[in-house]
């Protein structure tokens, strides 16, 4: 008798007879065009997401040399790495961001304006110039960013950790990125840098958010930054914080206002705050706590807490048994202890 494994092989598989398959392509191919916001049939220029990212990882290698090359680097042969990277980073974004301005062209003119457009050429070249040009500055202020992260955990016990290790720099260092090619005009490829970041640290930065020096996010996970955010020098934020806005009711209508809030500097916001709505603005130098949920300003220097809830914890053994005349549902019977 042959093995059982040996009889499942020798079954035909019914997705392999061609009447099947023809019938289920047909099928499939049927929903392409009933559903056509999930397609992109006949495009002649769309960004590219592997090498989007390529992009940011050559980034990553240019603006902390030594820390994620396979190979040991040296001032003697850091020039010459340098010009390479900057070389490859140079094609590979020109070539995205032609890609993506064609990309916007036949998506808001229709299609084939953006096989004849020469502007979108010579748009490429020079913002792909002026993003490289931003570079010594760029890593000037992520420099602040990782001292910043050390500086403000006491658990780390140097700067080569941070930018190893700490989500909330690499998150950081991907949104200092996106928002110079968001500040530049450049479609889509922003969103899908920042949306990368998200996915690899749980930190969700909009490319348009405006962020000030030496800015330090701990931990990390679950944190929500909206596009309209503003936020001044020397801020901290930890985990699970939002910073969003008050209302998405209506959709587009709310598109390019003022949505959300504002955070002046040397202000502290700690694990799971909600802070939502255009308006709202906390003032230079104070401290959100933990849980907290603001739809309003705070003023300068202050400190906003949740009011401590009440804790009472009683002993079983001491406890009169509550035995009631007729059955109750399980609520009634006094908890053990109760917030």
């Amino acid at each position: 008798m042959p093995p059982m494994s040996s009889k499942i092989k020798d079954q035909p598989s019914p997705i392999r007879d061609s009447a099947t398959v023809a019938h289920l392509v047909a099928r499939i191919v049927e929903s392409f065009q009933a559903h056509r916001g999930t397609q992109h049939l006949d495009a002649t220029f769309l960004p590219s997401r592997k090498r989007t990212i390529q992009i940011l990882e050559l980034l990553r290698h240019l603006v902390f040399p030594g820390f994620f090359d396979e190979e040991r680097l040296s001032s003697a042969t850091v020039h010459f790495h340098a010009g390479e990277l900057l070389t490859r980073i140079h094609d590979l974004l020109y070539e995205q961001i032609r890609e993506a301005l064609r990309y916007e062209e036949n998506r808001t003119k229709g299609k084939g304006v953006g096989d004849a457009c020469p502007h979108c050429d010579s748009q490429a070249t020079r913002i792909t110039q002026q993003f490289l040009e931003r570079l010594p500055e760029l890593r000037a202020r992520l420099a602040l960013d990782v001292q910043a992260a050390f500086d403000g955990d006491p658990a780390a016990v140097s700067t080569d950790e941070t930018i190893f290790c700490y989500p909330g720099v690499d998150a950081i260092f991907t949104h200092r990125v996106a928002h110079e090619l968001w500040n530049l005009k450049v479609p889509l490829l922003p969103r899908m840098m920042s949306e990368y970041a998200h996915n690899e640290s749980g930190i969700d930065i909009h490319p348009g958010a405006v962020i000030g020096d030496s800015f330090f996010i701990d931990h990390g996970t679950g944190v929500v930054i909206g596009e309209t955010t503003t936020i001044g020098n020397r801020v901290k934020i930890y985990q699970g914080v939002t910073l969003g806005a008050l209302s998405t009711k209506g959709g587009q209508v709310w598109r390019g206002r003022k949505r959300h809030p504002t955070i002046e500097d040397d202000v502290t916001i700690y694990g799971g705050a909600i802070i939502l709505g255009g308006e709202t603005v906390i003032g230079r130098g104070s401290t959100i706590g933990g849980s907290v949920f603001l739809t309003q300003s705070v003023p300068p220097n202050c400190t906003v807490s949740m009011k401590p809830p009440e804790l009472r914890v009683s002993n079983k053994a001491t406890r009169k048994k509550h035995v009631p005349p007729t059955p109750e549902p399980p609520a009634q019977i006094p908890p053990d202890f109760q917030i």
